[in-house]
C-alpha cells in the first residue's frame, strides 16, 4: 500500500439515539482499494488488499460501523451479515504507518421476498367504476424496498362469474392499481403477486342505489297495507336490509310520509285512510309507482 499524506477525518454514527464518532486518518487520492460497484444484501463480499503487513479494516454502512485488524497482501472479506441494509457503504483500510485508503460500494436489495399490499376501500357498491385503489410495496427477505423494476400481478376472483388480472410494473418499489367494481355483490379476493411470493386481501361488494321500486296494496275498511316487491339494484343484486323506503299518502286528512327499512328485500307500512287516497313510494332518489285507493283522489 502507497503511503499517503496524513489528512484526519472524523466519522459519526447515530446508534439508538447516541451520535458515536471515531476520529481516523485520512487518506490520498493515489491510494487503491478495488470494490464491486454493486452488491446485492446478504451477499458475501471479497476484496483484495494490496500490501504486506498487519492493517486495520474499517466497514461503514447505514445501519452498521465494523471496525477489526486484517492481513494486506490478501482478500478482505465483507460478511453477509454486516450489509443485509440497503444503502452505500466506504471501505476503508489502514496500515502500520497510519496511510489509508478507502472506497465505497452500493447494496442493492435482493430478489422480492415479501409482499406489503393494501386493498381500499373494505366496502364498496358494485358496478361503481375507479373504485378499488390496490397498492403493493415489494421488498426483499431483509426488507430492503426492491427499487429494480419487477412485475406485479393482481389477480382478481369475484364471487361470480371469471377471475382475471392484470400486470403492473413497479416504480420505486411500488406497484398501483385502481379498477372499478364488479357487477355482482359478494366477497371478491385480490391477490398481489410477484416471482414467488404473493399476498391476498378481500374486498366486500354490496348492492348499488335502487334501480327500481314498485308496490303494491291491500285495502281493508280504513287501513291500507302497502308492500313493495323486492328492492333491487341495476345489476340485479338485492338491496342491504335497512335501507330507507319512503311510503306517502295524500287524502282529506292532508299528507304523511312513513319512513321503513327493508326486511329480508322488501319494505312494508300501514295507513289509515279518509275516502280516496292516493299512496306513493320512494328509496333514495328513486320514485316508485303510485297507487289510488277507494278511488280516484
Amino acid at each position: 500500500m502507497k503511503n499517503t499524506p496524513r489528512c484526519y477525518f472524523t466519522l459519526c454514527k447515530r446508534v439508538i439515539g447516541l451520535a458515536l464518532c471515531f476520529v481516523l486518518p485520512g487518506w490520498a487520492s493515489g491510494a487503491e482499494l478495488h470494490v464491486p460497484a454493486t452488491v446485492e444484501a446478504g451477499r458475501t463480499v471479497s476484496i483484495p488488499v494490496p500490501g504486506s503487513g498487519q492493517a486495520t479494516f474499517y466497514l461503514v454502512g447505514p445501519d452498521v460501523v465494523v471496525k477489526r485488524g486484517v492481513n494486506l497482501g490478501s482478500d478482505l472479506q465483507i460478511q453477509s451479515s454486516d450489509i443485509r441494509t440497503a444503502g452505500f457503504y466506504r471501505v476503508i483500510v489502514c496500515d502500520s504507518s497510519s496511510a489509508c485508503s478507502s472506497a465505497t460500494f452500493e447494496v442493492k436489495a435482493a430478489q422480492p421476498a415479501h409482499l406489503s399490499f393494501f386493498l381500499h376501500p373494505s366496502r364498496v357498491p358494485v358496478s361503481f367504476p375507479d373504485s378499488i385503489d390496490a397498492t403493493a410495496f415489494v421488498f426483499d427477505q431483509y426488507y430492503n424496498l426492491v427499487l429494480t423494476p419487477v412485475a406485479v400481478d393482481f389477480r382478481i376472483t369475484p364471487a361470480s362469474g371469471a377471475s382475471f388480472s392484470r400486470q403492473v410494473p413497479t416504480r420505486n418499489g411500488v406497484a398501483w392499481m385502481r379498477m372499478g367494481s364488479t357487477p355482482h355483490e359478494g366477497a371478491v379476493e385480490v391477490t398481489a403477486v410477484s416471482g414467488k411470493v404473493e399476498e391476498a386481501r378481500v374486498i366486500q361488494q354490496v348492492a348499488a342505489e335502487a334501480c327500481e321500486v314498485r308496490m303494491k296494496a291491500v285495502t281493508s275498511g280504513k287501513t291500507v297495507t302497502l308492500e313493495t316487491d323486492p328492492v333491487r339494484d341495476c345489476s340485479g343484486n338485492a338491496v342491504p336490509d335497512g335501507t330507507v323506503v319512503s311510503f306517502t299518502k295524500i287524502d282529506r286528512a292532508g299528507k304523511s310520509t312513513v319512513d321503513t327499512p327493508i326486511k329480508k328485500d322488501v319494505a312494508r307500512a300501514q295507513f289509515s285512510v279518509e275516502g280516496p287516497a292516493r299512496v306513493s313510494v320512494a328509496c333514495g332518489v328513486v320514485l316508485g309507482n303510485e297507487v289510488d285507493v277507494n278511488g280516484k283522489l
